[in-house]
């Protein structure tokens, strides 16, 4: 079976549905089904070896003056071609494109209007590429954002087509809100002309079921699943005695990702403490993305450590390449992305697991189902500093229990989040789009 997976670039930066897309992609066709990760809008960036293919498809900066610029909508060979190219998207997309929902509203909307929308150049594009040089036998489009291009793809190549679920609600979500409707209206005209839908976890299933009027029988959920190499065998940790307690966070440097309840919980944490640990104070490191929109926020953080005298327990480490990324994983004691929005697929929680860092997370969104699946660590309280600080004040002063956390996560996801496991949780998929077909 061949398979052609439509992704979306994420603007330059390391993002959970980038890496995991560029993890089944590669496991798929590892399992002998040859399957092009095919980018759009940007380039897909990933922390470890990509897969995906140069050609970038509705090319972000092409796609944005067509929705300002009528004449552009038009097919110009050499302009379309100077666009599209992947290292011009690079460039600009450090220096200037968005991907905040406030700013993207009216392009999203003509997006998911397919045929009827501004870019129907790039539509034409991306079918003619499929039809004549791929010829996949399913096609997989990598969230609902992208359901525009369901009934063109099924008519023209008369393949079934499977969509994910796996994060965009917080970006419709944060529409405005005459283009959220429309958006949301869209996504639901499209589902009727998609095969299958699978989600990277239940509560994602059940949110995306209610918020769009599909039936949650439809959705398939398929876990997201990692690649261990260079994590090392799972272990038990031990406790090192001259070393301080060190907490880390692992995602975008965004409010909605709680750094900010992390900061203050981590002060919660040290104020509660009888007395400084022979080891010294305990140490808080954050890793990351980092737009020039977030530094006001990341600035706003530093200073209240400081008013409170902590900016010297605080590091931020900026954005790891994957081996940095572990690097930074199996040197902390405790993890926490305390999000203050419902996650959907919590990918940094699983590498830090499987790094053996027990984490401490909120009861929203995916994240019990990876406390309940792995056991490898606490809940707290949502949006709630003192509650989280409870928590890390556990791991602190139990050294036992974290060591047993720690053990039980890294196992827990090597047992439930494998890479193969997820890709063969696909082909299953795919097999009951094409009747009974998986190979």
């Amino acid at each position: 079976m061949k398979i052609a997976y439509i992704a979306a670039g994420a603007g330059g930066m390391y993002c959970g549905s980038c890496i995991r897309d560029n993890t089944l992609a590669r496991e798929l066709s590892r399992l002998g089904h040859p399957t092009l990760l095919i980018p759009t809008y940007t380039p897909l960036r990933t922390d470890e070896d990509g897969v995906a293919i140069s050609r970038v498809f509705y090319g972000g900066i092409g796609v944005f003056l067509a929705q300002k610029i009528p004449l552009l909508r038009r097919s110009i060979p050499f302009l379309d071609r100077a666009l599209s190219s992947a290292a011009l998207i690079r460039l600009v997309t450090r220096l200037s494109i968005s991907t905040q929902p406030a700013a993207l509203g009216a392009l999203a909307v003509s997006v998911l209007k397919g045929e009827q929308g501004n870019q129907r150049k790039s539509l034409e594009e991306l079918l003619g590429y499929l039809e004549w040089e791929v010829r996949p036998d399913v096609v997989h489009l990598t969230n609902s954002l992208l359901a525009g291009l369901a009934a063109p793809l099924r008519r023209r190549l008369r393949v079934p087509v499977v969509a994910s679920f796996q994060g965009e609600d917080l970006f419709l979500e944060g529409l405005p809100g005459p283009f959220r409707s429309e958006a949301l209206g869209l996504i639901r005209a499209a589902a009727s002309s998609i095969d299958a839908f699978t989600a990277v976890g239940g509560y994602t299933a059940a949110h995306m079921a209610s918020l769009l009027g599909i039936p949650r029988e439809r959705i398939a959920v398929v876990p997201p699943g990692l690649r261990f190499e260079g994590m090392g065998e799972p272990r038990r940790r031990p406790v090192d005695p001259g070393r301080p307690f060190t907490v880390g966070y692992l995602a975008r440097i965004a409010p909605e990702k709680g750094l900010s309840v992390l900061a203050e919980a981590f002060r919660i944490l040290l104020n509660g403490l009888p007395a400084a640990p022979p080891q010294g104070l305990p140490r808080l490191q954050a890793a990351g993305f980092l737009d020039r929109a977030a530094r006001p926020y990341l600035d706003g953080i530093r200073e209240r450590l400081a008013r409170w005298g902590l900016s010297g327990s605080f590091e931020y480490v900026g954005e790891l390449d994957r081996p940095g990324k572990i690097r930074f994983l199996e040197g902390i004691d405790a993890f926490s992305v305390p999000a203050t929005y419902p996650e959907a697929m919590g990918l940094s929680v699983l590498e830090a697991m499987a790094c053996g860092a027990p984490a401490v997370l909120p009861p929203s969104g995916v994240f019990p189902e990876i406390i309940g699946t792995t056991g490898g660590g606490l809940l707290a309280e949502s949006g709630d500093p003192a509650s989280l600080a409870a928590g890390l004040r556990r791991l602190l002063l139990e050294p036992e229990l974290r060591v047993d956390l720690g053990e039980r996560a890294a196992l827990g996801v090597r047992r439930s989040h494998t890479a193969e496991a997820m890709a063969r949780a696909t082909l299953a998929v795919y097999a009951s789009v094409r009747g009974g077909s998986g190979t």
